[in-house]
């Protein structure tokens, strides 16, 4: 609730906005009292004719119009500041996320990661959009009204003051229940959204092994698990808006009976002061109860507030680069791994002492079981990953001693699913690193790619729009695009991770065209599984359980590595024994 605080009170114009807008609405309120009272003294107790009230009759609707627009323009006015609040907590995530490691972006669920980008922070909302406009509201109007009715009845005035303590006492006691609820209820969103996007990404490979049942089994209850702890929180909600109710009509009604009784009674109260703080009454407990209810939504954001704050405070350690500059952009640097180990965590797959060297334009395999460490070992090359130990050197000095922007200006990395954005597919394919291409360029580094044709034979060519993520594309398609953008920034280093997995043979034989191509310029380090690709590299390197079990040519390893031979043997349709 402190940050929001601070948050708010950053928010100085609004503010002062909100503080101006609830003195006029005040004026509005206890204005359209009056005439309201005037208009019924006059017409029933003094019979005035219609014409005699037709001012007043004006000036009634001019004030209601008046607080309508008021009420607008103060609802206006939370709203962009819970907009802008909203844009600087997403901002200071993108910031923090963009700017993880990869081993950091690992940890967690992704969809518990969205959740708090998305659902903590539009929780924040109800914050600045009512809790605090309405507090402003809330304690400016009251007073005002509490003045107007004192200067016509002091009893009532003091039987206001009594009373209307009872209200922020029970928001209080209330609101120490709602936080600890809510931060239940953002805990079981967050549990439900990782589980439930994690759950769609891995679809395909859960029903292969036959897990998508115990997976639907654990969405439904965490499903469940969400719907109750919401279900706790609006009990609560309601319980509030029943007490404030039951608070201030008791108010009210002693209010009414005071009245009463110095009219009927004692008679020395007229009517049109007694009708006036009638009107009044209500106005001043309904202020109170609404922030009560604001009150209660502005705890409940505190939980969100939480969740974004531990998400913002959680410290990663940044990958620091260098200032220095690689001198020759047009030949492949040579790469050296020293002794390289890496770790994601204790008691977790380790990759360890990684001892090669790739010569400029070799072509090397990185091969290897699932969950050997190829992956990981490309994006070590990559500069993702920073080792543990060792070093990844690059012309004989540590890659982190260069620029960030120096070394990924020379590497193009294409992974299985290559990202492409919402936008033309000329765009798509400049966003590989070189912004400023003509049209030629981008023609000519798509007909390398083997999609030139393609594409012309679309309605607007290279104008052709596509969706989020290359919806609209085959995964073909989306590789020919990516090998498009390599082509376009003619890079020296180049890693490939599984690049034709799940292509039909036509397409593949296209891609490995393309990479060919691309092999004579530049150094292309691919994670690969089929033999077609391993024979023809220059090295293949060989991942067992992290470990580097052998490094050469496909002869010298089917020759000398008996796990690199049973593993040919059983691509060729060989039984290994």
């Amino acid at each position: 609730m402190n940050d929001l605080k601070t948050y708010a009170k950053a928010q100085k114009g609004t503010r002062a906005i909100l503080i101006i807008l609830a003195v006029l609405t005040g004026i509005t309120v206890i204005a359209q009292a009056y005439f309201f009272v005037t208009i019924v003294d006059r017409v029933f107790l003094q019979g005035h004719s219609f014409d005699a009230i037709m001012p007043f009759l004006g000036g009634l609707l001019g004030v209601m119009a008046a607080r309508a627009t008021l009420t607008y323009l103060n609802g206006v006015a939370g709203v962009k500041m819970a907009t802008k609040v909203k844009r600087e907590f997403r901002s200071a995530l993108l910031n923090k996320l963009s700017k993880s490691p990869v081993q950091a972006s690992l940890k967690g669920q992704s969809g518990q990661k969205v959740s708090v980008m998305m659902d903590a922070v539009d929780e924040i909302d109800p914050y600045f959009s009512r809790y605090i406009p309405q507090m402003i509201q809330s304690s400016v109007i009251p007073i005002m009204i509490l003045i107007a009715i004192f200067t016509q009845h002091t009893h009532s005035g003091w039987i206001i003051l009594l009373t209307a303590p009872f209200i922020p006492i029970f928001m209080i006691v209330v609101g120490l229940k709602t936080k600890k609820k809510s931060e239940e209820q953002m805990e079981k969103l967050a549990a439900f959204s990782g589980r439930f996007l994690d759950t769609l990404q891995g679809l395909t490979t859960l029903k292969l092994f036959g897990e998508s049942k115990k997976q639907k089994e654990m969405i439904q209850h965490s499903s469940l698990s969400f719907r109750d702890a919401t279900m706790e929180v609006l009990k609560i909600a309601f319980l509030s808006s029943l007490m404030l109710e039951f608070i201030s009509m008791l108010a009210i009604g002693l209010i009414a009976l005071e009245v009463g009784l110095q009219i009927v009674v004692f008679k020395n109260l007229t009517f049109f002061p007694a009708f006036f703080v009638l009107v009044l009454a209500p106005e001043f407990y309904l202020y109170l109860k609404e922030l009560g209810s604001a009150f209660h939504t502005g705890r409940g954001s505190m939980g969100a507030a939480k969740k974004v704050e531990d998400e913002l405070n959680v410290e990663e350690q940044p990958i620091e680069w260098g200032d220095g500059s690689l001198l020759d952009k047009k030949r492949p640097p040579v790469i050296e791994l020293k002794n390289v180990s890496f770790q994601y965590g204790a008691d977790t797959f380790q990759l360890a002492n990684m001892e090669a060297v790739i010569p400029p334009y070799n072509q090397v395999a990185i091969v290897g079981r699932s969950g050997s460490g190829k992956s990981t070992l490309l994006n070590i090359i990559a500069g993702l990953i920073r080792p543990n130990e060792g070093m990844v050197a690059v012309e004989g000095r540590s890659l982190f001693s260069y620029q960030e922007r120096a070394w990924f200006d020379q590497l193009s990395y294409i992974s299985q699913n290559p990202y492409l954005f919402s936008g033309t597919i000329a765009e798509n394919i400049v966003m590989g690193g070189k912004i400023d291409a003509t049209l030629p360029e981008i023609k000519a580094a798509a007909e390398k790619a083997g999609i030139f044709s393609l594409i012309e034979s679309l309605e607007h060519g290279f104008e052709t729009k596509i969706g989020e993520a290359g919806r609209g594309l085959s995964g073909g398609e989306k590789q020919r695009l990516a090998l498009a953008r390599a082509f376009l920034k003619q890079p020296t280093v180049i890693l490939f991770d599984e690049p034709t997995t799940g292509l039909d043979l036509q397409t593949e034989r296209i891609l490995q065209t393309s990479i060919k191509e691309l092999s004579k310029t530049s150094t292309v380090i691919t994670v690969a599984h089929r033999l077609h690709t391993i024979k023809n590299a220059d090295q293949i390197f060989f991942l067992e359980n992290g470990k580097l079990m052998g490094q050469g040519t496909h002869e010298k390893l089917a020759a000398t590595v008996e796990e690199y031979r049973k593993m040919v043997m059983v691509q060729q349709g060989g039984r290994a024994e």
